[in-house]
């Protein structure tokens, strides 16, 4: 079938003209190409002598003769060189075919071929150009045609996937990739032919032949045309990236690596409880860095043992008996339907020495791994350990991580891969060691914490009255509630105190500040006010005083403190040093509040001193609730202002409370409505006072957990008038005899025979002191209760001196007397003089037991 060339093809480029030379010699057929070679039309150039019009001058005596030649019958090729006509023509060489040929009549003529020869150097040019590109390539060149198979690759291109270049010539893309990817390619090569867009650094995955390593290539395909612009194919560089690949992937498990370690800075040890820092841990490890994890807790550690740490595992591994006691705390999976923890391999004895593997602990159960497990060794080392996996479980790369903080291991915790993930790396090994050191510092430090805490709080209970406190006069109620384990052990106490004559003193503290130096310095006031107590100071000797022990803890070794309670003696200077580190130690724990408060049965009046603490409540029958006006004076440890006193009357059944601010302060609202609200709860004073203490604390939004809470509540029942014997003696020597006769009938009256005798006795020598070393009017009461008490009260401010009476004295033993045959016996001051008492047991239905030969013995 004949076909006309198609627009582009070769002759295009190669410029091939023809035309013809009659017998004449004379141009008698002009060619189109001729004409766009020559630059002549048809009718400029038929019928000319082609020598004149396009051979240079100094050629065509040479040009007449070859054409003579020509036209004898003779061929002839050679290079030509020509000139466009006109006076500034273009000179070319071109390369001529001639052959002869015959007309009808049998005249010589001849048929020119021209071909431009600068057209071919030019083609030369490229092709050897273009053959040099694709060629000596570093990069696989590939030529696909329009049916998507190869037309052309390099020796680059052949030595990636075997033989030689022209080896590939017909294959597809199926030949070279697997079905998904050589899919992926033949849809971008069909959509790059129709479209004619460039695709730049599509990412194909394979195998080169023979090798089973997955390797990743870069393609750049483009649209190929011929000179008319025809598509004749897709042109394709490849680059093998898979280098690039690695270290991309290597860079970005980096920035994972960072990225997580950074998580984990934020998220783990946010709390001090050991369960939780390890589900922290946990709830940053996976999914991120594994499938599936868990943490194993030394038992010791979870039950507080008192050990050294590093004993907790000691005795198993070195008997060869296995791991210590373990506890799982904590696990986690990312794979639905999987069992956290290592499926097999774990060598896990369930608490048996065995070795038998029982599978993964549960979670919350005490476990042991044999001693030659990949888990027993990892905490007998403090490396880290491979377990292997079951081919048929789900997991294939465990590693099992020994949690170690400042050289102690803590713990384990096991992070494991299933199919389908990549196995752990020297990467990864390195990351799981930093995630369990992070966490295993945090389980240490909350473990110390924890260990601190307990024994603030074992100190801070031990200074708090035991059960209900009981006193003379009150029905008393308490309540302490402490902060959660997520707040400091704070300082507030409370306290009881019975204090001769029945009275009581409440008192109700807050040293500010918190933790396990608060509790020793709460447990040093309160030591310090029984101790004031005792001397039966006034409310308001009592918080000076107690204000000066405050001043002394805030000094290293108690340096400022002056020389006596309240007495005299001058104050000693600290050096700079000391006063820096006392203004910094005061303002956290040894600045304290304190109300401290006397009650008299007899009288049912209550003497108030306040150190800066919230003021008392009293409710009085039928009233509401009343904030007592006691001036607050100055936190205790600041020193330098006195403390006034208010004396109350408070009558019958009223009810009197103390407390701490945890009670009334919250951040949510202000003190002043926490104090309302607490007077409103107290609206109902007449029910059971456990009850009343009971509806304050469920009525109250106390926020519990931020502060402790201490409530000390007291209902008043002063003493009967005939559990009171009151009686003033004139200054002479009858009274002795008359201050004995009241007693035995009053104890008479009272159905305490057994008592008569020792209180006669007892009264007596009292008596008799005040006569020989008091002064002024004597007062002698008796006052009943849980036990009988005989105070005798005279002007004098001698106090009395017990000492040992020589063999040879008449008298002296007195006071020897009291302190064996009484239970108790003091004296105190009194605003007009003292008093001097003493206290005896009421019978329980058996005799008083009698004084033994070598007591009696014993005042001689």
């Amino acid at each position: 079938m004949w076909q006309s060339s198609p627009p582009g093809s070769i002759y295009d480029y190669i410029r091939v003209a023809s035309f013809s030379i009659g017998p004449d010699g004379l141009i008698e057929q002009w060619s189109r190409r001729a004409a766009g070679l020559f630059g002549m039309a048809s009718h400029e150039a038929v019928g000319k002598d082609p020598v004149e019009a396009f051979m240079p001058d100094e050629l065509r005596p040479y040009a007449r003769r070859s054409v003579g030649e020509i036209l004898d019958g003779k061929e002839w090729t050679g290079l030509v060189p020509f000139r466009m006509p006109g006076e500034n023509g273009f000179r070319g060489l071109a390369e001529i075919y001639v052959m002869p040929s015959e007309t009808e009549s049998g005249e010589r003529a001849a048929l020119c071929i021209v071909v431009d020869v600068q057209a071919l150097r030019r083609i030369e040019t490229d092709l050897a150009a273009s053959q040099a590109i694709f060629g000596q390539s570093p990069f696989g060149f590939v030529l696909f045609g329009t049916d998507f198979a190869v037309v052309r690759a390099n020796q680059r291109f052949a030595t990636v996937f075997g033989g030689e270049a022209e080896d590939h010539r017909g294959r597809t893309v199926h030949d070279y990739l697997a079905g998904p990817e050589a899919d992926r390619l033949t849809l971008t090569l069909k959509r790059v032919l129709e479209t004619g867009e460039s695709v730049t650094d599509l990412q194909l995955v394979g195998t080169a032949p023979g090798s089973s390593d997955r390797r990743h290539w870069s393609m750049n395909l483009y649209r190929v045309h011929s000179g008319s612009g025809r598509p004749i194919g897709i042109a394709g560089l490849a680059t093998d990236v898979t280098q690039r690949h690695i270290a991309a992937r290597e860079a970005a498990s980096a920035r994972r690596n960072l990225a997580l370690l950074n998580e984990a800075s934020a998220r783990i040890g946010n709390s001090l409880d050991l369960e939780t820092t390890a589900r922290e841990l946990l709830d940053v490890a996976v999914p991120g860095f594994c499938d599936l994890a868990s943490v194993d807790l030394y038992q010791g550690l979870l039950t507080g043992e008192e050990a050294s740490p590093g004993s907790w595992g000691r005795h198993h591994q070195e008997s060869g008996s296995g791991s210590a006691e373990l506890r799982r705390v904590a696990q986690a999976s990312a794979v639905s339907d999987a069992v956290p923890g290592v499926l097999r391999g774990t060598g896990r004895s369930g608490g048996t020495e065995t070795g038998e593997d029982t599978g993964p602990p549960a979670l919350g159960s005490v476990h042991r791994y044999p001693f030659h497990s990949p888990c027993a060794v990892a905490l007998r080392t403090s490396r880290v350990a491979d377990v292997p996996g079951d081919e048929r479980g789900l997991v294939h790369s465990t590693l099992a991580v020994p949690m170690v903080a400042h050289d102690i291991v803590v713990g384990l915790v096991q992070f494991s891969r299933t199919k389908g993930s990549e196995p752990f790396g020297e990467r990864d090994r390195a990351l799981a060691t930093e995630l369990a050191a992070r966490a295993a510092v945090c389980i240490d430090n909350a473990r110390l914490y924890r260990r601190e805490h307990e024994r603030a709080l074992i100190l801070q209970r031990s200074l708090l009255p035991p059960g209900d406190p009981e006193a003379a006069g009150l029905d008393i109620a308490c309540r302490y509630l402490p902060g959660n384990t997520a707040t400091e052990v704070g300082g507030d106490w409370f306290d009881v105190i019975e204090l001769p004559g029945h009275r009581t003193a409440l008192v109700v503290g807050d040293v500010m500040g918190r933790g396990l130096r608060a509790a020793v310095a709460m447990g040093e006031l309160r030591t310090a006010v029984r101790t004031l107590a005792l001397l039966d100071l006034e409310p308001a000797e009592v918080l000076s005083a107690l204000d000066e022990v405050a001043r002394g803890l805030g000094t290293p070794g108690g340096g400022e403190r002056s020389a006596g309670f309240g007495g005299g003696g001058g104050a000693q200077w600290p050096s700079r040093a000391a006063h820096k580190s006392r203004e910094a130690d005061l303002s956290e724990v040894y600045l304290a509040t304190c109300v401290y408060a006397v009650y008299d049965p007899v009288t049912r009046r209550c003497t108030f001193a306040n150190a800066g603490h919230l003021p008392p409540v009293v409710v009085e029958p039928g009233e509401a609730a009343l904030l007592l006006d006691v001036p607050p004076g100055m936190p205790l440890g600041v020193g330098g202002e006195p403390f006034e006193e208010v004396e109350v009357e408070l009558k019958e059944g009223a009810l009197l409370a103390l407390y701490t601010d945890g009670l009334v302060e919250s951040r949510d609202h202000p003190l002043d409505e926490g104090l309302e609200a607490f007077r409103q709860a107290l609206a109902t004073p007449t029910e059971p006072l456990e009850d009343v203490c009971d509806h304050v604390l469920t009525t109250l939004d106390t926020r519990h957990g931020e502060d402790d809470i201490a409530l000390l509540m007291a209902r008043i029942q002063g003493l009967p008038v005939d559990a009171v014997g009151d009686w003033r003696l004139p200054r002479e020597l009858r009274s002795v005899g008359r201050a004995r006769e009241l007693a035995r009938i009053q104890l008479t009256a009272w159905g305490l025979d057994d008592l008569v005798d020792t209180t006669e006795l007892l009264v007596s020598e009292l008596v008799t002191n005040a006569l020989r070393y008091g002064e002024g009017e004597i007062r002698l009461r008796l006052l009943r209760d849980r036990t009988l008490v005989c105070e005798v009260w005279d002007a004098g401010l001698v106090q009395p001196r017990r000492r040992r009476a020589r063999d040879t004295d008449e008298g002296g033993r007195g006071l020897q007397l009291v302190g064996l045959l009484s239970a108790a016996w003091g004296s105190r001051r009194t605003p007009r003089g003292k008093t001097v008492w003493f206290e005896l047991a009421l019978p329980a239905g058996e005799p008083a037991a009698e004084l033994s030969v070598e007591q009696l013995l014993s005042m001689y």
